[in-house]
């Protein structure tokens, strides 16, 4: 969060954007970009509306958003939400429930508090989609019956950086402090919701066991609420309460002046009630540029990005540092097999993998790195049957961060 790492960081990914190069799109697909585990209207800790989403939506290009409203019965997420297209963004209604990401073709309320078993067959039927949710918070959960599983989770870095939030709440109620983060935030607003984003090991180890067995697709959780909207409150001239938007008043933290003496510039010539201090950390906006599931589908329909959903044909992106569209891993020959494609094993066949700039690719096999170099192609002979996906890390500010996770090829 220093203000030097941040410029630097700004700057390389600047260069990273000028040096892109537009990729030819795969024969009959297009590369669109969607959200998925996306909330609005839908909890008391939920500060953003869907129209708030859909202006987002479009100014950061997003082709698809993937709600997942938060079950309230007897609300009826898939029939009382938006579907379909809405000023040129698809919109498809789900929930988060269950430890899942569900995205049923018809409402299932009545089957709602059946075990789970029966949800997810309840899901699946129909070309439904279902998604292990929150893998840290149950790392041994079985996989039976589920479309995939979260490979990234925003929350989830969130969550492993409490000194990180801690250390920003403080500043809120530090005057320069305060100043030094709004403009840091105005100047580089995409790395500093960045800073906590890091490779998630224990959600790849799973994913990788598991495909070892079954093909299961990989996605990304924005868990995007446009909730980080962090205020500060005037008590008293020399007490103010701080938390975020969707907090209740009594349950903000409060702090006085006698361990933050800075509270009283802050509360000089206001009233007991008034907001002295706004920062907002994650608007839609910045949430969908963090990161993108990116869908490679035959049309924007709905029918489209499930089938594609449930080929695999999807990658992960953060796109805030490089726009990833264009980005392909494939198994050419007489007939071109791409990631979520399972194939069988024949002599000459290679992996190719394109990405838009050079960067590290890793490929890796049943979870074992086989290849690291530096490109913005890879061509690698098969030479064994597998589970096959690769990674694209860009360095920023000297730092490797990762990019792209493919999807798997599944080689028999």
């Amino acid at each position: 969060m220093k203000r030097a790492r941040l410029k630097a960081a700004h700057e390389d990914a600047g260069r990273l954007q000028q040096a892109r190069k537009a990729l030819p799109a795969l024969p009959g697909l297009h590369d669109y970009k969607a959200i998925l585990h996306a909330h609005a209207e839908d909890s008391a800790h939920t500060g953003g509306t869907r129209v708030e989403m859909l202006a987002d939506a479009k100014k950061a290009g997003i082709h698809v958003i993937m709600l997942t409203d938060h079950f309230r019965p007897p609300r009826d997420f898939i029939n009382d939400s938006w579907r379909g297209i809405h000023e040129g963004v698809l919109f498809i209604p789900g929930s988060e429930t269950h430890g899942f990401l569900i995205y049923p073709f018809n409402s299932i309320m009545e089957r709602m508090t059946a075990p789970k078993p029966e949800i997810i067959s309840s899901v699946t039927a129909s070309n439904g989609l279902i998604f292990l949710s929150h893998m840290e918070e149950r790392p041994d959960h079985p996989m039976d019956g589920l479309t995939g599983m979260e490979i990234y989770n925003r929350h989830m870095d969130a969550k492993k950086d409490m000194a990180g939030l801690i250390a920003l709440a403080m500043k809120l109620i530090n005057p320069a402090e305060l100043a030094e983060f709004q403009e840091s935030l105005r100047l580089y607003p995409d790395e500093v919701l960045a800073a906590q984003v890091t490779y998630l090991n224990d959600y790849m180890a799973k994913w990788d066991a598991e495909t070892q067995t079954r093909r299961l697709t990989g996605i990304a959780a924005n868990d995007c609420h446009h909730n980080q909207v962090f205020v500060v409150k005037m008590i008293d001239e020399r007490t103010v309460r701080f938390g975020t938007i969707v907090d209740k008043d009594e349950n903000m933290r409060k702090a006085t002046a006698d361990s933050r003496p800075g509270i009283l510039e802050m509360t000089k010539g206001k009233k007991p009630g008034d907001e002295l201090a706004r920062v907002d950390l994650d608007p839609y906006y910045r949430a969908f540029r963090n990161v993108t599931t990116h869908i490679l589908a035959t049309e924007l329909t709905e029918a489209a990005i499930r089938t594609a959903l449930l080929q695999g044909h999807a990658y992960v992106s953060h796109d805030w540092m490089c726009d990833a569209t264009g980005f392909s891993f494939s198994a050419p020959g007489a007939k071109l097999s791409i990631m979520g494609d399972e194939i069988a094993l024949e002599k000459g066949q290679t992996l190719a993998a394109r990405f838009p700039v050079k960067c590290r690719i890793r490929l890796i096999r049943n979870g074992q790195e086989i290849a690291d170099l530096e490109s913005d192609r890879l061509e690698h002979p098969l030479e064994s049957p597998g589970v096959y996906r690769v990674e694209g890390w860009l360095k920023l500010d000297g730092e490797d961060r990762p990019w792209i996770y493919s999807n798997p090829i599944y080689v028999r």
